[in-house]
């Protein structure tokens, strides 16, 4: 994850992803990247995981281009090993993979053939002529000619990532805030099905860097003394279709007006847990945000939520009961309508 101008202001923006958790979401998507060009715009190649990934997985996955850039890179010595003119210290530079070869004579592609690549006299590395923001018009052209973005944008420009991506109808997997789910740029998209979550949610240790302050709770400083930090509700966001997503789900409980009280203000249910989602209920519901973990498309379509429904946002929740507001709950319904006589 780079380090844009906002994020000066948004330390805690730099989170480094590990290669063990983008592997385990990456294994899920194969098919869609045969023969496309993908695109790291947040990565410096020296530091990124993401890159790593796809350049050690260049023929496996049948790539056609590879392209990575960042905004300033971290590792000052690295960057004057590659043959880049004298003056691009602390520059922002892109990368540029098409084909990966044993370049160390070894008999198999690993992070070794990929270091020895950057440092050949094959151009792969160029220096920026702007500031390696995603949002630069250099990047975007970049953008422009790439198939899939896949990386870990800064959280604070969730908003400006995905706005930039829906403009340039890319195809996408990303990392963000699960919150992000509810914001304005974000809900239509779920309604709409344009955006869904990827494989993988949860908690996720990250890597990052030195200056952040030690925490009593969901931190750690390896053997190394590299710091980490575990951050909660992290999802994977994307466009990209996987056979699991319409899978059905089995609910199993009933509905009944005592366990499921509708609200005071809103002709919807209330279903305090994604598991109890009655199997016989076929009005509005609303359902805790990671009820988006098991959505299935094909099963419930989404209405909005306790902000956004009915085709506007209103500046109050509508999700009471007896006078209690309940947490941010995403509105839903089933769409297999039940059959006459039900």
């Amino acid at each position: 994850m780079s380090n844009y101008h906002e994020s000066q202001k948004n330390r805690d923006d730099e989170f480094y992803t590990t290669l063990s958790m983008i592997e385990d979401e990456l294994k899920h998507y194969k098919p869609h990247f045969k023969g496309k060009t993908v695109f790291c715009n947040c990565d410096d190649p020296y530091e990124s995981n993401f890159f790593k990934y796809f350049a050690i997985n260049f023929n496996h996955l049948v790539l056609k281009k590879l392209i990575a850039t960042c905004y300033v890179t971290s590792f000052e010595d690295m960057q004057q090993e590659i043959k880049l003119p004298s003056n691009t210290n602390k520059k922002p530079y892109k990368v540029e993979i098409t084909e990966v070869t044993d370049e160390n004579g070894d008999g198999a592609f690993d992070l070794s053939d990929i270091q020895q690549l950057l440092k050949s006299d094959k151009n792969v590395c160029t220096v920026l002529k702007g500031d390696g923001d995603f949002r630069s018009e250099e990047c975007i052209e970049l953008l422009k000619e790439s198939d899939i973005v896949v990386t870990n944008p800064p959280f604070s420009l969730f908003r400006d990532f995905i706005a930039l991506l829906m403009k340039y109808n890319k195809q996408f997997l990303f990392i963000g805030r699960g919150t992000a789910i509810t914001y304005k740029e974000t809900l239509p998209l779920f309604m709409s099905n344009k955006l869904w979550l990827g494989w993988n949610s949860g908690h996720f240790w990250f890597r990052v860097p030195e200056y952040y302050e030690v925490k009593k709770t969901d931190f750690k400083i390896d053997e190394t003394g590299q710091k980490w930090r575990r951050m909660g509700n992290i999802s994977w966001f994307t466009n990209l279709d996987y056979p699991e997503r319409y899978d059905s789900k089995p609910f199993w409980k009933h509905y009944t007006p005592e366990e499921y009280p509708k609200y005071d203000n809103y002709d919807a249910i209330e279903v305090s847990e994604t598991k109890n989602i009655p199997c016989d209920y076929y009005g509005v519901m609303g359902v805790p945000t990671t009820f988006l973990n098991k959505w299935n498309p094909n099963e419930f379509e989404i209405l909005g939520s306790t902000r956004y429904h009915d085709g506007s946002w209103t500046a109050n929740d509508i999700n009471f009961i007896n006078g209690k507001g309940k947490f941010t709950r995403i509105l839903i319904r089933r769409k297999e309508q039940p059959n006459d006589g039900h």
